[in-house]
Protein backbone atom coordinates (compact mmCIF):
# COMPACT_ATOMS: atom_id res chain seq x y z
CA UNK A 1 0.00 0.00 0.00
CA UNK A 2 1.26 3.28 -0.82
CA UNK A 3 2.14 6.32 1.76
CA UNK A 4 1.16 9.55 1.37
CA UNK A 5 2.71 12.53 2.91
CA UNK A 6 0.40 15.18 4.04
CA UNK A 7 2.48 17.69 4.59
CA UNK A 8 5.01 18.76 8.18
CA UNK A 9 6.64 21.55 9.40
CA UNK A 10 10.39 22.15 11.22
CA UNK A 11 11.56 24.18 13.75
CA UNK A 12 13.91 27.04 13.24
CA UNK A 13 17.45 25.46 13.57
CA UNK A 14 19.28 28.38 14.27
CA UNK A 15 17.32 28.85 17.62
CA UNK A 16 18.64 27.87 21.09
CA UNK A 17 15.94 26.53 22.71
CA UNK A 18 17.46 26.69 26.47
CA UNK A 19 18.42 29.96 26.31
CA UNK A 20 14.81 30.84 25.46
CA UNK A 21 13.86 29.37 28.24
CA UNK A 22 12.67 26.34 26.53
CA UNK A 23 12.94 23.06 26.59
CA UNK A 24 11.58 19.35 24.73
CA UNK A 25 7.52 20.06 25.62
CA UNK A 26 7.98 23.53 23.25
CA UNK A 27 9.86 21.92 20.87
CA UNK A 28 6.41 19.08 21.06
CA UNK A 29 4.72 22.25 21.37
CA UNK A 30 5.74 24.11 18.39
CA UNK A 31 5.94 21.82 15.61
CA UNK A 32 3.20 19.39 16.24
CA UNK A 33 0.67 22.18 15.41
CA UNK A 34 2.62 23.78 12.61
CA UNK A 35 2.35 20.50 11.11
CA UNK A 36 -1.14 19.88 11.48
CA UNK A 37 -1.80 23.19 9.76
CA UNK A 38 0.16 22.59 6.97
CA UNK A 39 -1.50 18.91 6.39
CA UNK A 40 -4.91 20.47 6.75
CA UNK A 41 -5.88 18.08 9.11
CA UNK A 42 -6.93 18.40 13.25
CA UNK A 43 -5.28 16.42 16.14
CA UNK A 44 -8.71 14.40 16.31
CA UNK A 45 -7.62 12.83 12.93
CA UNK A 46 -4.55 11.68 14.31
CA UNK A 47 -4.93 8.13 15.25
CA UNK A 48 -1.07 6.71 15.70
CA UNK A 49 2.03 9.07 16.65
CA UNK A 50 5.50 8.12 16.56
CA UNK A 51 8.50 10.11 18.19
CA UNK A 52 12.24 9.78 16.78
CA UNK A 53 14.56 10.84 19.53
CA UNK A 54 18.33 9.75 20.36
CA UNK A 55 19.59 11.24 23.48
CA UNK A 56 16.58 12.72 25.49
CA UNK A 57 17.25 10.91 28.78
CA UNK A 58 21.33 11.61 28.17
CA UNK A 59 21.04 15.72 27.76
CA UNK A 60 17.60 16.59 29.43
CA UNK A 61 16.89 13.54 31.82
CA UNK A 62 13.48 13.19 29.91
CA UNK A 63 12.42 10.12 28.72
CA UNK A 64 8.56 8.61 27.86
CA UNK A 65 8.69 11.28 25.20
CA UNK A 66 5.03 9.75 24.03
CA UNK A 67 3.54 11.02 27.54
CA UNK A 68 5.44 14.29 27.07
CA UNK A 69 3.79 14.78 23.31
CA UNK A 70 0.56 14.40 24.40
CA UNK A 71 1.60 16.32 27.69
CA UNK A 72 2.61 19.50 24.89
CA UNK A 73 -0.67 18.84 22.54
CA UNK A 74 -3.46 17.45 24.55
CA UNK A 75 -5.76 17.46 22.37
CA UNK A 76 -3.32 13.62 21.50
CA UNK A 77 -4.30 12.30 24.59
CA UNK A 78 -5.64 8.43 24.08
CA UNK A 79 -3.47 8.08 20.86
CA UNK A 80 -0.93 5.42 20.58
CA UNK A 81 2.58 6.40 20.83
CA UNK A 82 5.84 4.68 20.55
CA UNK A 83 9.55 6.42 20.91
CA UNK A 84 12.33 5.35 18.51
CA UNK A 85 16.26 5.22 18.89
CA UNK A 86 18.79 3.80 16.06
CA UNK A 87 21.05 7.51 16.60
CA UNK A 88 21.02 9.65 13.70
CA UNK A 89 18.54 7.74 11.80
CA UNK A 90 15.76 7.76 15.03
CA UNK A 91 13.93 9.68 13.06
CA UNK A 92 13.54 7.52 10.19
CA UNK A 93 13.18 4.58 11.95
CA UNK A 94 9.82 6.30 13.26
CA UNK A 95 8.75 6.98 9.91
CA UNK A 96 9.42 3.52 8.71
CA UNK A 97 6.99 2.49 12.01
CA UNK A 98 4.29 4.73 10.64
CA UNK A 99 4.44 3.14 7.52
CA UNK A 100 3.97 0.03 8.31
CA UNK A 101 1.26 1.08 10.89
CA UNK A 102 -0.78 2.33 7.84
CA UNK A 103 0.02 -0.66 5.13
CA UNK A 104 -1.05 -2.99 7.55
CA UNK A 105 -4.80 -1.19 7.71
CA UNK A 106 -4.12 -0.41 11.52
CA UNK A 107 -4.90 3.03 10.69
CA UNK A 108 -5.47 6.00 8.56
CA UNK A 109 -3.42 8.86 9.97
CA UNK A 110 -0.18 8.93 11.27
CA UNK A 111 1.58 11.73 13.58
CA UNK A 112 6.00 11.32 13.46
CA UNK A 113 7.95 13.92 15.30
CA UNK A 114 11.56 13.71 15.77
CA UNK A 115 13.31 15.62 18.45
CA UNK A 116 16.35 16.26 20.34
CA UNK A 117 17.65 19.22 22.39
CA UNK A 118 21.16 19.17 22.70
CA UNK A 119 22.56 22.90 23.09
CA UNK A 120 21.58 22.73 26.55
CA UNK A 121 24.93 21.59 27.99
CA UNK A 122 28.14 22.26 26.61
CA UNK A 123 30.64 21.19 23.41
CA UNK A 124 32.38 18.67 25.19
CA UNK A 125 29.59 17.24 27.29
CA UNK A 126 27.27 17.25 23.95
CA UNK A 127 29.69 15.15 22.12
CA UNK A 128 30.19 12.81 24.71
CA UNK A 129 26.73 12.03 25.15
CA UNK A 130 26.59 12.05 21.42
CA UNK A 131 29.13 9.29 21.68
CA UNK A 132 26.92 7.07 23.25
CA UNK A 133 25.45 5.85 19.73
CA UNK A 134 29.23 4.45 19.58
CA UNK A 135 30.38 0.96 20.86
CA UNK A 136 30.72 2.25 24.56
CA UNK A 137 33.48 1.26 25.64
CA UNK A 138 34.99 -0.10 22.60
CA UNK A 139 36.30 2.60 19.73
CA UNK A 140 36.91 6.49 20.36
CA UNK A 141 37.50 5.53 24.01
CA UNK A 142 40.46 8.00 24.16
CA UNK A 143 39.48 11.18 21.67
CA UNK A 144 38.15 14.44 23.18
CA UNK A 145 35.01 14.16 20.60
CA UNK A 146 34.31 10.94 19.91
CA UNK A 147 32.10 11.14 15.99
CA UNK A 148 34.82 13.65 14.75
CA UNK A 149 37.44 10.44 15.81
CA UNK A 150 35.48 7.67 14.07
CA UNK A 151 34.84 9.70 11.10
CA UNK A 152 38.44 10.69 10.70
CA UNK A 153 39.12 6.58 10.90
CA UNK A 154 36.16 6.75 8.06
CA UNK A 155 38.48 9.43 5.89
CA UNK A 156 41.21 7.26 7.00
CA UNK A 157 40.20 3.83 5.65
CA UNK A 158 38.96 5.73 2.45
CA UNK A 159 42.21 7.32 1.88
CA UNK A 160 43.99 3.86 2.23
CA UNK A 161 41.69 2.74 -0.21
CA UNK A 162 40.80 5.29 -3.03
CA UNK A 163 42.90 8.04 -2.46
CA UNK A 164 41.74 11.43 -0.73
CA UNK A 165 42.00 14.86 -1.58
CA UNK A 166 41.05 17.24 1.35
CA UNK A 167 40.09 20.17 -1.03
CA UNK A 168 37.01 17.94 -2.25
CA UNK A 169 35.97 17.77 1.38
CA UNK A 170 36.45 21.80 1.50
CA UNK A 171 34.49 21.97 -1.67
CA UNK A 172 31.44 19.65 0.23
CA UNK A 173 31.15 21.84 2.90
CA UNK A 174 31.49 24.73 0.67
CA UNK A 175 28.53 23.83 -1.10
CA UNK A 176 26.65 23.17 2.46
CA UNK A 177 27.00 26.94 3.57
CA UNK A 178 26.15 28.21 0.30
CA UNK A 179 22.63 26.40 -0.09
CA UNK A 180 21.83 27.14 3.57
CA UNK A 181 22.20 30.77 3.14
CA UNK A 182 18.73 30.49 1.16
CA UNK A 183 16.95 28.26 3.77
CA UNK A 184 15.10 30.37 6.40
CA UNK A 185 15.29 27.49 8.64
CA UNK A 186 18.63 26.59 8.16
CA UNK A 187 21.16 27.26 11.29
CA UNK A 188 24.21 28.46 9.36
CA UNK A 189 22.27 30.27 6.76
CA UNK A 190 23.47 34.07 8.16
CA UNK A 191 27.04 32.61 8.64
CA UNK A 192 29.85 33.53 6.24
CA UNK A 193 33.32 32.36 5.79
CA UNK A 194 36.39 33.76 3.52
CA UNK A 195 37.39 31.10 1.07
CA UNK A 196 40.96 30.02 3.10
CA UNK A 197 38.45 28.74 5.57
CA UNK A 198 37.89 25.68 3.68
CA UNK A 199 41.24 24.63 3.48
CA UNK A 200 44.05 24.06 5.53
CA UNK A 201 44.68 26.75 7.26
CA UNK A 202 45.05 26.21 11.11
CA UNK A 203 43.60 29.41 12.31
CA UNK A 204 40.67 29.65 10.27
CA UNK A 205 39.97 26.15 9.63
CA UNK A 206 41.80 23.85 12.53
CA UNK A 207 41.74 20.29 12.76
CA UNK A 208 39.28 18.74 15.39
CA UNK A 209 40.20 14.99 15.32
CA UNK A 210 42.51 13.34 12.55
CA UNK A 211 41.82 14.33 8.79
CA UNK A 212 38.59 16.35 9.67
CA UNK A 213 38.92 20.08 10.20
CA UNK A 214 36.36 22.44 11.76
CA UNK A 215 34.41 22.79 8.69
CA UNK A 216 34.47 19.11 7.65
CA UNK A 217 32.03 19.00 10.77
CA UNK A 218 28.25 19.55 11.56
CA UNK A 219 27.14 21.38 14.66
CA UNK A 220 25.01 20.85 17.72
CA UNK A 221 21.63 21.81 16.79
CA UNK A 222 18.22 21.80 18.71
CA UNK A 223 15.25 21.04 16.61
CA UNK A 224 11.76 19.02 15.76
CA UNK A 225 10.27 18.15 12.53
CA UNK A 226 7.11 16.86 11.72
CA UNK A 227 5.19 15.01 9.36
CA UNK A 228 1.42 13.44 9.06
CA UNK A 229 1.01 10.42 6.92
CA UNK A 230 -1.99 8.86 5.31
CA UNK A 231 -3.77 5.57 3.66
CA UNK A 232 -4.82 6.61 0.11
CA UNK A 233 -8.25 6.23 1.62
CA UNK A 234 -7.53 9.14 3.69
CA UNK A 235 -5.66 10.72 1.08
CA UNK A 236 -8.10 10.83 -1.26
CA UNK A 237 -10.75 11.93 1.07
CA UNK A 238 -8.84 15.23 0.87
CA UNK A 239 -8.52 15.47 -2.31
CA UNK A 240 -5.29 13.73 -3.28
CA UNK A 241 -2.59 15.10 -5.06
CA UNK A 242 -0.43 14.59 -2.33
CA UNK A 243 3.28 13.27 -2.30
CA UNK A 244 3.99 9.31 -1.38
CA UNK A 245 6.57 7.38 -0.58
CA UNK A 246 7.38 4.84 -3.02
CA UNK A 247 9.84 2.81 -1.60
CA UNK A 248 12.29 2.41 1.02
CA UNK A 249 15.68 0.53 2.43
CA UNK A 250 16.81 -0.20 5.51
CA UNK A 251 19.65 -2.22 6.96
CA UNK A 252 21.52 -2.43 10.10
CA UNK A 253 25.28 -3.88 10.67
CA UNK A 254 27.61 -3.99 13.12
CA UNK A 255 27.52 -1.35 16.26
CA UNK A 256 31.55 -0.95 15.58
CA UNK A 257 33.45 0.81 12.91
CA UNK A 258 36.44 -1.02 12.75
CA UNK A 259 34.08 -4.46 11.89
CA UNK A 260 32.51 -2.39 9.35
CA UNK A 261 35.39 -1.63 7.79
CA UNK A 262 37.03 -5.04 7.78
CA UNK A 263 34.39 -6.24 5.90
CA UNK A 264 35.53 -6.13 2.45
CA UNK A 265 33.50 -5.76 -0.92
CA UNK A 266 32.76 -3.48 -3.86
CA UNK A 267 32.28 -0.77 -1.54
CA UNK A 268 33.45 0.40 2.02
CA UNK A 269 30.02 -0.21 3.54
CA UNK A 270 28.34 -2.74 1.42
CA UNK A 271 25.10 -2.48 3.63
CA UNK A 272 24.77 0.89 2.81
CA UNK A 273 24.70 0.43 -1.01
CA UNK A 274 22.80 -2.42 0.22
CA UNK A 275 19.76 -0.31 1.58
CA UNK A 276 19.71 2.26 -1.55
CA UNK A 277 19.22 -0.85 -3.71
CA UNK A 278 16.66 -1.68 -1.72
CA UNK A 279 14.98 1.61 -1.87
CA UNK A 280 15.47 1.79 -5.94
CA UNK A 281 13.86 -1.47 -6.06
CA UNK A 282 10.96 -1.34 -4.22
CA UNK A 283 9.81 2.42 -5.97
CA UNK A 284 10.64 0.99 -9.55
CA UNK A 285 13.74 3.25 -9.82
CA UNK A 286 16.03 2.69 -12.24
CA UNK A 287 18.69 3.56 -10.42
CA UNK A 288 20.59 7.36 -9.35
CA UNK A 289 19.77 9.37 -12.94
CA UNK A 290 16.25 9.13 -12.26
CA UNK A 291 16.55 11.49 -9.04
CA UNK A 292 15.85 15.21 -9.42
CA UNK A 293 16.55 15.85 -5.52
CA UNK A 294 18.82 14.19 -2.87
CA UNK A 295 18.69 14.46 0.71
CA UNK A 296 22.16 13.28 1.92
CA UNK A 297 23.53 12.29 5.32
CA UNK A 298 26.11 14.48 5.86
CA UNK A 299 26.80 14.83 9.68
CA UNK A 300 30.53 15.41 8.27
CA UNK A 301 31.61 15.91 5.11
CA UNK A 302 33.33 12.54 4.62
CA UNK A 303 29.80 10.89 5.20
CA UNK A 304 28.92 13.10 2.16
CA UNK A 305 31.36 11.57 -0.32
CA UNK A 306 30.79 8.36 1.26
CA UNK A 307 27.08 8.46 0.80
CA UNK A 308 27.44 10.05 -2.79
CA UNK A 309 29.05 6.69 -4.21
CA UNK A 310 27.15 4.35 -2.07
CA UNK A 311 23.64 5.78 -3.44
CA UNK A 312 25.03 4.93 -7.38
CA UNK A 313 26.03 9.30 -8.21
CA UNK A 314 29.49 7.94 -8.15
CA UNK A 315 31.96 5.24 -8.69
CA UNK A 316 33.58 3.75 -5.33
CA UNK A 317 36.36 6.16 -5.31
CA UNK A 318 34.79 9.02 -7.67
CA UNK A 319 32.90 11.05 -5.31
CA UNK A 320 35.66 13.58 -5.16
CA UNK A 321 35.93 14.01 -9.04
CA UNK A 322 31.58 14.72 -8.96
CA UNK A 323 31.90 16.98 -6.14
CA UNK A 324 34.94 18.67 -7.85
CA UNK A 325 32.62 18.75 -11.28
CA UNK A 326 29.98 20.54 -9.66
CA UNK A 327 27.54 17.23 -9.27
CA UNK A 328 26.45 18.18 -6.48
CA UNK A 329 24.08 21.11 -7.67
CA UNK A 330 23.70 19.15 -11.12
CA UNK A 331 22.04 16.23 -8.74
CA UNK A 332 19.99 18.27 -6.43
CA UNK A 333 21.91 16.72 -3.75
CA UNK A 334 20.92 18.67 -0.24
CA UNK A 335 19.53 21.84 -1.49
CA UNK A 336 18.52 23.31 1.72
CA UNK A 337 22.03 22.83 2.97
CA UNK A 338 21.79 19.24 4.58
CA UNK A 339 23.10 18.30 8.07
CA UNK A 340 26.06 20.64 7.85
CA UNK A 341 24.51 23.98 7.14
CA UNK A 342 20.97 23.14 7.81
CA UNK A 343 21.83 21.90 11.35
CA UNK A 344 21.20 18.25 12.71
CA UNK A 345 19.33 17.93 15.93
CA UNK A 346 20.03 14.28 16.18
CA UNK A 347 16.17 12.38 15.81
CA UNK A 348 14.63 15.05 14.05
CA UNK A 349 16.80 14.78 10.49
CA UNK A 350 15.16 11.79 9.10
CA UNK A 351 11.64 13.57 9.20
CA UNK A 352 12.95 16.93 8.27
CA UNK A 353 14.92 15.00 5.01
CA UNK A 354 11.12 13.48 4.35
CA UNK A 355 9.36 16.60 4.68
CA UNK A 356 11.74 18.42 2.68
CA UNK A 357 12.09 16.07 0.17
CA UNK A 358 8.12 15.94 0.09
CA UNK A 359 7.88 20.06 -0.61
CA UNK A 360 10.38 19.64 -3.56
CA UNK A 361 8.38 16.58 -5.46
CA UNK A 362 5.63 19.42 -4.28
CA UNK A 363 7.02 22.35 -6.10
CA UNK A 364 6.51 23.84 -2.74
CA UNK A 365 10.67 24.27 -1.42
CA UNK A 366 10.70 28.01 -1.81
CA UNK A 367 14.18 29.42 -2.48
CA UNK A 368 15.76 25.91 -1.96
CA UNK A 369 13.45 24.18 -4.79
CA UNK A 370 15.02 22.26 -7.32
CA UNK A 371 12.97 23.19 -11.01
CA UNK A 372 11.07 20.47 -12.01
CA UNK A 373 11.54 17.74 -8.83
CA UNK A 374 9.58 14.88 -9.55
CA UNK A 375 11.61 11.86 -7.45
CA UNK A 376 13.75 12.49 -3.84
CA UNK A 377 15.73 10.19 -2.39
CA UNK A 378 16.69 10.64 1.55
CA UNK A 379 19.67 8.82 2.84
CA UNK A 380 20.00 9.01 6.55
CA UNK A 381 22.32 7.23 8.54
CA UNK A 382 23.09 6.34 12.40
CA UNK A 383 26.70 5.93 14.03
CA UNK A 384 29.31 4.90 11.92
CA UNK A 385 26.92 4.20 9.20
CA UNK A 386 25.80 1.38 11.46
CA UNK A 387 21.64 1.97 11.01
CA UNK A 388 20.56 2.68 6.84
CA UNK A 389 17.57 3.67 6.22
CA UNK A 390 16.12 5.54 2.77
CA UNK A 391 13.21 6.74 0.86
CA UNK A 392 12.25 7.62 -2.41
CA UNK A 393 9.79 9.96 -2.33
CA UNK A 394 7.25 10.80 -5.77
CA UNK A 395 5.29 13.59 -6.80
CA UNK A 396 1.27 12.91 -7.60
CA UNK A 397 0.89 11.33 -10.00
Amino acid sequence: MTVYVLGGAQTDFARNFTKEGRGLLELFAEVVPAALADAGVSADDVEVAHVGNLAAELFTGQAQLGGLLVAAVPELDGVPSTRHEAACASGSTAVLAACADLEADRYDVALVVGVELMRNVDGQRAAEHLGSAAWAGHEAVAAKFPWPALFADVASAYDARYGLDPGHLGLFAEHAFTRAALNPLAQARDWRFPAAAFGPDDELNPVIEGRLRKQDCGRITDGAAAVLLASPAFAERLGGGFPRIAGFGHRTAHIGLAPKIASGGEYLFPHLHGAVADAYRRAGVPGPGALDVVELHDCFTITGLVALEHLGAAPPGGGGRFIDGGGLDAAGINPGGGLIGLGHPVGATGVRMLRDAARQVSGTAGETQVGGARTALTLNVGGSFTTVVTMIVQAAA
